[in-house]
């Protein structure tokens, strides 16, 4: 053995530290650190829990807890504080009966010659005898005294006697002779005593002790009071907190109710009037500022609508005047080409190529000034024909056109036994179908399966949809694909000159009959579904449908 270090020699010799021959002693056991984790995950998450659940609830909630939760502590801090100050007041003070009462018990023993002895010595336990009832002492007060370890006196006033069990005996010898107070459990006595310990006359020892039963039932009774009272505070404050929340956050949710209101205007069309403003708005309080400025803001975006509205009808009007201007001079250019091909005498070649090209190219003009038209009428609402519409006969004789245009795709119909019928404008909603099935065919390749599908899902609307198994349409083309001016790239090459704008039509034309176009596609596949309004008054869907295959087609 190392006497100096109290370790063995072997270790003492051994010059690495302790954690390097017990590697293990520098943290938990492997097989307690799985344990350790998940039991500090799970108070994690029981600590994070109040948070989520108070991170959930609205801002009156939230304030209310708040406030609830403050208005707790603060009554826990002044119950602790008033708690503590009363019990150290009581104890004082019974520290000073205490000592009073002690003074008493030691005059009184010195007067006779020191305590009476103990009336049977002999016995087991010290048999209760004491000094006496001396003038002034309390009710239950407990007087004992000792000599050499052994008790020669004690009692309890008034009766005189008490009996001890050896622990209570025990605990009253080992009491410190220095004249201070100190809190013993005496059981046999009721509970708790406040005792004091000092040197007599003849070397006895005199103790003396006070119950602290009226002392506890007091703190007793001020902890139920304080309970009483701070949570009939807590319920006063949580009822008149929420009034005044509410009461506070009320020109808040005005502010809320102004917003949701503008949310439900439909700016998207050129709605240029914004009459919401927040009502009653104080520049004093924070709300109030808030409610200011959201105002202030709505006059602007009311300004901006109604300067892009001005500034789109300016458009439209140029569109509609310029559309409307061409159409003239673009009948003249094609009327003097052709008045040129008939020219009597030989034409030369390459200036017989040069009146081909401005007839194609007068035309093609022609098809764009048209379209512009269309679209600068849909755009300023001029209502369209309101009339009985057959969208199977319209979808035969479309189908039958995109045939004969082109030979080298493959053209399915898939139509309801009766008539489909809707309330539109014919020759639009067969422009419509012609622009869909004319993309179909220009921007795929040859040998390219077009399915057109007419079916009646519910009731009150219809659906009819054009699907290829092209290449389908590049995903960065496919959020802007119903603009204006919209061509494809690459993916979905064309092979003829086009305007951009047969879908940007269809887009209109739909949405003026009250319907929707959607889009999705894929490689291998391209969808556009049309959704229109059905015709009241139509029988139901049909279960049989008929596959036209293209020999049959019309």
């Amino acid at each position: 053995m190392n006497g100096a270090a109290g370790i063995p020699d072997d270790a003492a010799k051994s010059s690495r530290p302790l954690t390097a021959q017990a590697p293990h002693l520098t943290g938990p056991a492997p097989h307690l650190a799985g344990p350790v984790r998940r039991s500090m995950g799970s108070a994690r998450r029981l600590a994070a829990a109040p948070l989520r659940w108070l991170a959930r609830r609205t801002l009156r909630g939230r304030l209310i807890v708040g406030l609830l939760m403050l208005l707790a502590l603060a009554c826990a801090v002044v119950g602790g504080a008033t708690y503590f100050a009363a019990n150290r007041f009581l104890l004082i003070q019974l520290d000073d009966q205490l000592q009073a009462s002690a003074g008493l018990y030691a005059v009184a023993c010195q007067k006779d010659g020191g305590p009476p002895p103990v009336g049977n010595p002999g016995s087991g336990s010290p048999q209760s005898q004491g000094c006496g009832t001396f003038p002034g002492q309390a009710e239950d007060t407990l007087d004992a005294s000792l000599k050499n370890g052994a008790f020669t006196s004690q009692g309890v006033v008034p009766q005189g006697h008490c009996d001890l069990t050896r622990a209570e005996t025990a605990a009253l010898a080992s009491l410190p002779v220095d004249g201070q107070p100190h809190t013993v459990n005496l059981p046999s006595l009721g509970g708790g005593y406040r005792l004091t310990a000092m040197s007599g006359p003849n070397q006895d020892v005199l103790i003396t002790g006070l119950p602290m039963a009226s002392m506890e039932a007091t703190m007793h009774n001020l902890e139920a009071t304080e309970l009483i009272v701070f949570a009939a505070v807590l319920v006063l404050a949580g009822v008149l907190g929420t009034g005044l929340v509410r009461i506070s956050l009320r020109p808040l949710r005005r502010v809320a109710a102004t917003a949701s209101r503008v949310t439900e205007l439909s700016l998207a069309d050129g709605q240029a009037t914004l009459s919401e403003r927040v009502p009653d708005t104080n520049p004093r309080t924070e709300v109030g500022q808030l409610g200011t400025a959201f105002n202030r803001m709505l006059g602007h975006v009311e300004s901006a609508l109604a300067r892009r509205a001005a500034s789109e009808a300016r458009l439209r009007r140029f569109a509609a005047d310029a559309s409307h201007e061409l159409r003239t001079p673009l009948a003249a250019i094609r009327g003097y080409a052709e008045l040129a091909r008939r020219h009597p005498g030989p034409v030369p070649d390459d200036v017989s190529h040069a009146l081909a090209r401005v007839e194609a190219e007068s035309a093609r003009m022609s098809v764009l000034v048209d379209e512009l038209l269309l679209l600068a009428r849909l755009d300023a609402g001029r209502p369209l024909a309101s009339e009985p519409v057959d969208l199977t006969r319209l979808a035969i004789d479309t189908t039958s056109d995109a045939r004969a245009a082109g030979q080298g795709h493959r053209w399915v119909l898939e139509l309801p036994d009766e008539p489909v019928l809707v309330r539109g404008d014919e020759h639009r909603l067969h422009q419509v179908i012609a622009n869909l099935l004319s993309n179909a065919r220009a921007h795929t390749p040859s040998g390219t399966t077009v399915t057109v599908q007419l079916a009646t899902p519910g009731q009150e609307y219809v659906e009819l949809s054009v699907t290829d198994d092209g290449p389908g349409i590049p995903a960065a083309l496919q959020p802007d694909l119903f603009d204006r001016f919209v061509r494809g790239n690459s993916a979905r090459s064309r092979t003829s000159g086009g305007t951009g704008l047969g879908l940007a039509i269809v887009d209109a034309v739909v949405a003026a009959h009250q319907g929707r176009v959607t889009m999705a596609s894929r490689p291998g596949q391209t969808r556009f579904t049309i959704t229109l309004a059905r015709l009241n008054g139509q029988p139901g869907d049909a279960t049989q449908v008929e596959r036209y295959s293209p020999g049959v087609i019309p």
